[in-house]
């Protein structure tokens, strides 16, 4: 049988800060790399993981020492992002209003992703808010 060289799942902890966004963001498109269609996925979960992981930075009453972990994982044709935090607070989606300068993040979530939520974290410390991506379609003229 051989052995799949495939990545089926990656886990990181990264600082509690703004300045992680990028860092993130990098482990994913590296995580996509070596996926045979992850290019399919790429745009929409470099979007959708920056503004989690912006919103877990930004929003969370947890110290800011405590770290933040990202999960990306492949399931079927769905790429599963998750972003876990030790703060209690849930995440509010609100529609934005033309002069909002904030608070469109958790909106664009909702739009782009296929579904997405929040849930408590195991051992009662915290929340992860995840998001289930879909692939783009294929362009006709690469489906021949």
């Amino acid at each position: 049988m051989p052995i799949s060289r495939r990545p089926r799942a990656f886990a990181a902890r990264l600082d509690s800060r703004i300045e992680s966004t990028p860092l993130a963001r990098h482990l994913l498109r590296a995580y996509l790399a070596a996926l045979p269609t992850g290019d399919r996925y790429r745009d929409i979960a470099e979007l959708l993981l920056g503004e989690l992981f912006a919103n877990a930075v930004q929003h969370s009453d947890a110290p800011t020492d405590r770290l933040i972990e990202i999960r990306f994982a492949l399931t079927d044709d769905r790429l599963r992002l998750e972003v876990h935090d030790a703060g209690t607070g849930r995440p509010d989606l609100r529609t934005p209003t033309p002069t909002d300068e904030h608070g469109r993040g958790l909106f664009l979530v909702d739009e782009l992703a296929e579904r997405w939520g929040c849930c408590p974290r195991a051992g009662g410390i915290g929340k992860f808010v995840w998001a289930l991506i879909a692939p783009s379609p294929v362009p006709a003229l690469l489906a021949v």
